[in-house]
């Protein structure tokens, strides 16, 4: 079960992001064929390449920051020590983190109305629910590996390890 859950940890951001691609991929390819081939084009095509979109990048904000690939002017931190890194990176978790939760908050918002109204989406007319869950999603997840890189940081504070940068893109 520890396994399981390990990798889960390291790969679940990738096979979601995978899934989301191929359906996007998928779906356009066949809107696209539909409408060149047959003059003939869907309005639920269109409503799942968006939708599709949109959880890859919030799944996408979320692996991210578990890699430390989002973007940062990290100019300061190559001249800092480690310790002033250490401490930059769990400032800069934080900030995320109470913007992240507030961000929450306020997707939940969305999402109520729209359980209490009903509406549904026009081509697919399926519940919105399941595409506004979508920023929920996301930033309960941001929250989630904000939680473990503040956890890995403040450890590595602790222990005076060096402070876990991400993969490089470029040497």
């Amino acid at each position: 079960m520890r396994s399981f859950l390990t990798t889960l940890d390291k790969n679940a951001e990738r096979w979601a992001l995978l899934v989301f691609y191929v359906l996007l991929v998928t779906a356009m390819a066949v809107e696209v064929i539909r409408r060149e081939v047959f003059s003939y084009s869907s309005i639920w095509g269109e409503e799942i390449v968006r939708y599709s979109f949109i959880y890859l990048a919030w799944i996408g904000a979320a692996a991210a920051i578990k890699e430390r690939a989002h973007i940062r002017i990290d100019v300061i931190m190559h001249y800092a020590p480690q310790r002033v890194k250490a401490l930059l990176y769990i400032f800069g978790d934080l900030v995320m983190f109470v913007v992240a939760a507030v961000a929450l908050y306020w997707s939940f918002q969305t999402v109520q109305v729209s359980w209490q109204y009903g509406s549904v989406s026009f081509g697919l007319r399926i519940s919105m629910v399941y595409f506004l869950s979508a920023v929920p999603v996301g930033f309960s997840l941001i929250i989630f590996r904000l939680s473990q890189s503040l956890w890995r940081d403040i450890k590595d504070l602790r222990t005076g390890h060096p402070v876990y940068e991400g993969d490089k893109l470029f040497d």
